[in-house]
């Protein structure tokens, strides 16, 4: 019988970019903020090729969430099959998201909310009026919404507002 429940931080396997990459985020987000570094002992220094002292491994919070980046090496790259969602209530929350995290990223990587940062990480800005707007009683409202959510890059409140109620 377990005596505690399981905490779940995600792990973002970086090559070297572990300290860079979530300092990026730290300025980003509200509530964050490095927690520990990690250096690579000289006991690793085979198996992760990097010399002894430079950083293997970085938790931080991000708005109170537990995180790790850890420099894994370029063996496994990120990719859309899993993204970090970012919840928002106004529009300035998601242009604010959007235009810091997809800064320097990939522009190709753009569509329906989604954006790949400069690290190659996978992130979804998406008003939390979404949900509830696709998941309604009224199929039509909802495909109108999907319609519109496919036709942008960064989701735009107004215009989903708009689709919803017909317009």
């Amino acid at each position: 019988m377990f005596t505690s429940p399981g905490h779940i931080t995600p792990c973002l396997w970086f090559d070297t970019q572990a300290h860079e990459a979530a300092e990026f985020y730290v300025g980003i987000f509200p509530n964050s903020q490095i927690k520990r570094i990690v250096d690579c002992p000289r006991s690793e220094h085979e198996f992760h090729r990097e010399r002894a002292g430079t950083v293997l491994a970085v938790t931080f919070t991000l708005n109170g969430i537990s995180m790790m980046a850890l420099n894994g090496g370029p063996q496994f790259q990120f990719s859309e099959a899993i993204s970090l969602q970012v919840s928002c209530q106004t529009q300035d929350d998601v242009d604010y998201y959007w235009d810091r995290l997809s800064a320097g990223g990939d522009p190709q990587a753009q569509q329906c909310g989604w954006l790949k940062d400069k690290y190659g990480v996978s992130w979804q800005v998406v008003p939390d009026a979404v949900q509830q707007m696709l998941g309604g009683d009224d199929p039509a409202r909802s495909e109108r919404v999907m319609n519109a959510l496919l036709a942008m890059k960064k989701l735009d409140m107004a215009a989903l507002e708009a689709a919803y109620v017909g317009n």
